[in-house]
């Protein structure tokens, strides 16, 4: 009898959930007739939550991540 054991990787998890996290904040911000990019950069480098809209929870959402894991992520994914 073999069982299969599935490893829990929570790195990749989070890196999911940021790539996830940041499209639905970026689509969120464009739909309401934003610069998705600058504001979201906006936010990234001074921190002010103000940058991104309360629409659909796009502020909410991002205040849930840790901004030096965004861009940690962003970089490591344009790099690639």
């Amino acid at each position: 009898m073999s069982e299969n054991t599935g490893l829990f990787n929570l790195s990749v998890v989070k890196k999911t959930m940021i790539k996830e996290t940041v499209k639905e904040i970026y689509d969120s911000l464009k739909e309401k007739g934003y610069n998705p990019i600058n504001q979201i950069v906006g936010y990234l480098m001074s921190g002010d939550e103000n940058y991104i809209s309360n629409y659909q929870n796009a502020r909410e959402k991002i205040l849930e991540l840790d901004r030096a894991q965004i861009i940690e992520f962003l970089l490591t994914e344009s790099l690639k």
